[in-house]
């Protein structure tokens, strides 16, 4: 379930934004507004599914009814050529698939529960399934060539299907009716970890979570485009021949620093190590623009390396953060704010933001100017790392007071 959870989303978020403008001529803002669908979804669409889930309706069976929609909004996709259109499409693809990222977790822990197995112990060697599904659907793309195709999305579509009809094989996760039908609505949509913003040093780390958030979405969408550009000057070059491939190095990348957390929270401590994860984003950016993919290769493949701490050393260390800060009543709702300014708000940021900073340095011919693009993406999260050193005051993990609600 893992693997095709994560296959559905590889086989077209890194390389539907070269889709978008090299065959639909999508301009820049028009691609990063596309993107930002998943962050507009994950602002509520979360929450209101995993009430129906809570309450009503196995979640197993939410989840393969939102695979279903999904899928089916990708298949209309492949058929529209219009921005309009295909945005709505995308959009609804966005609203029923990224809930299943969190109703895919409640089916897991629930099924490792109920078998008695440990959670902690028992959960992550089954989602490192999912980054591996990720690869492969990047790998799957590159080399049968569809990275420029609407291709990309029927093998995501069937992915949806198949992982639809696979979750009414798995053991059942009824609603558990006598808990969840005494919460309160504002609970059940986790409005409630609001209460955590009462803090100044929380409410600041979860300003930072947005701000970094849209990060994330720059190279998602504007990756593709970026290599693709290089196909007139170094055709023949291995980033411009197998983009997905060289793009997947990230993915890659993110298992092995995966493993480093655990060290490097207990010898830096939190603040230190979001910070290493903003200075690596401004490697990141900077690399890109330095890079090409012929003599200088190397810069992009370390920029994909380097990936792997920018994104895991903010997402999955401020999640424990979060976990920490936050009252075990509300541990869920708080967990969801994260993903609500990272996931939402921060998309939507970083999908718009990136897509007018696209356009501003595209020439009247469409010709792109990349190193200024990626430098002022740089210069963007160097802002945010000193401001983060001045005025972010971390404890360390094991020292850091809970926030209660009132």
């Amino acid at each position: 379930m893992n693997f095709l959870q994560f296959f559905i989303w590889g086989s077209w978020l890194i390389s539907l934004g070269g889709y978008m403008g090299n065959q639909l001529g999508f301009s820049g803002l028009q691609i990063g507004s596309v993107y930002s669908t998943m962050g507009i979804a994950s602002i509520f669409m979360p929450g209101l599914l995993g009430i129906v889930a809570d309450r009503w309706v196995n979640a197993e069976r939410v989840f393969a009814v939102a695979h279903f929609v999904a899928a089916a909004a990708l298949i209309a996709a492949t058929r529209v050529t219009d921005f309009q259109t295909f945005y709505s499409l995308m959009l609804l693809n966005s609203l029923f698939y990224m809930p299943t990222l969190a109703l895919s977790n409640s089916v897991c822990y629930n099924v490792l529960s109920r078998k008695q197995f440990d959670v902690v112990k028992a959960f992550p060697p089954i989602r490192v399934w999912g980054t591996i599904g990720f690869i492969v659907a990047m790998w799957t793309v590159d080399l049968f060539e569809w990275t420029k195709s609407a291709n990309q999305l029927y093998v995501a579509a069937g992915a949806g299907l198949f992982l639809g009809c696979y979750a009414f094989t798995v053991p059942a996760s009824p609603p558990y009716l006598d808990e969840t039908r005494k919460k309160a609505l504002v609970s059940s949509l986790g409005l409630d970890a609001f209460v955590l913003l009462k803090k100044k040093n929380t409410a600041l780390f979860f300003v930072f979570s947005l701000l970094l958030g849209a990060a994330l979405q720059i190279t998602n969408a504007f990756g593709g485009p970026f290599l693709d550009d290089f196909k007139t000057m170094y055709p023949n070059s291995f980033g411009v021949q197998h983009p997905n491939l060289l793009l997947s190095i990230s993915q890659i990348s993110e298992t092995f620093f995966i493993l480093l957390i655990p060290f490097f929270l207990t010898r830096f401590g939190i603040r230190n190590v979001i910070f290493f994860s903003i200075i690596a984003w401004v490697l990141r950016f900077g690399f890109f623009g330095l890079g090409n993919p012929d003599d200088k290769l190397y810069l992009l493949v370390l920029s994909m390396i380097i990936y792997g701490m920018a994104f895991d050393f903010f997402n999955i260390s401020g999640s424990l953060y979060v976990e920490k800060v936050a009252d075990p009543k509300i541990r869920s709702s708080a967990q969801g704010l994260f993903m609500i300014m990272t996931n939402g708000f921060g998309a939507i940021i970083g999908g718009y933001g990136s897509g007018w900073v696209v356009d501003h340095f595209t020439d009247a011919d469409g010709i792109r100017d990349w190193p200024n693009i990626w430098f002022t993406f740089a210069g963007y999260a160097l802002v945010l790392a000193v401001l983060f050193l001045l005025i972010f005051r971390g404890q360390r993990l094991e020292k850091t007071a809970v926030v209660r609600p009132s």
